[in-house]
């Protein structure tokens, strides 16, 4: 019995492996080409490609070249000089932050939509004259809030002649100036945030080990007082209004 069980088995398997291996003896090819069937490039495929590019580093777009580096740095700074852990939740910041990003950065991208989008979509520039037109706008918008000594560490490098305007400063050296400047000015804006609250820390655990509570954290005790005084003097509204001002 065992025996017609093996052959059996034996038979299954021959049979499974000549149907495969017929299967497969005309095997299926994908041909994936971009371009019409007479070799010519197919615009549409084309502009998807570079869509699909574009959306993949919109994020180092937006932290790098807008307003957003320094106003989710210092949002992050009040949390933790709060001491508050995870409140307000990242997502809240980020969120917040997006916001006031798209509000900062509202008439730059009204700028930019006047003189390269509309002219672009009503086929009155090339898309090498619309990406051209809308550089101009965002490099006025970093060159204004970049450093002297950050563009010049960038420019000496490069070994590049001094530019005649903002416009002749290309992306590759603006950028990275920008964005260097941006965290100089989030972490002085985060360190005057933090004295206040550094000062309350150190008078509670002053008082703490005064009174011979050496075992109480003092965190437990300050955290209360922080929100408090947050609160009473109205903490985001003033937080909010330092960032705004400072892209005037």
């Amino acid at each position: 019995m065992k025996k017609k069980v093996i052959l059996l088995c034996l038979l299954m398997g021959i049979v499974s492996l000549i149907s495969v291996s017929a299967a497969f003896a005309d095997p299926i090819n994908f041909d994936i080409q971009i371009g019409n069937s007479d070799g010519a490039p197919n615009t549409s495929s084309l502009s998807i490609l570079l869509l699909i590019t574009v959306i993949s580093i919109a994020p180092a777009i937006l932290v790098l070249m807008t307003s957003f580096t320094r106003i989710v740095i210092v949002l992050g700074f009040v949390r933790t000089s709060l001491g508050t852990q995870q409140m307000p939740p990242n997502q809240v910041l980020v969120g917040l932050a997006l916001f006031m990003t798209l509000f900062v950065m509202a008439p730059t991208f009204s700028s930019i939509n006047e003189v390269a989008l509309q002219p672009y979509l009503k086929a009155e520039i090339t898309q090498t004259e619309a990406l051209k037109e809308a550089a101009d706008p965002i490099k006025k918008f970093m060159f204004k809030y970049t450093r002297e000594k950050d563009l010049l560490l960038f420019m000496n490098y490069t070994k590049m002649e001094k530019p005649a305007t903002y416009s002749d400063i290309p992306l590759t050296v603006l950028v990275p100036s920008f964005a260097i400047s941006e965290l100089k000015s989030a972490f002085q804006m985060g360190f005057l945030i933090f004295i206040p609250f550094l000062i309350i820390d150190i008078v509670v655990a002053s008082t703490l080990m005064a009174m011979g509570m050496m075992m109480l954290p003092p965190v437990m005790i300050s955290l209360p007082f922080k929100i408090l005084l947050f609160v009473l003097v109205d903490g985001w509204y003033l937080v909010v209004k330092s960032l705004l001002l400072s892209f005037n």
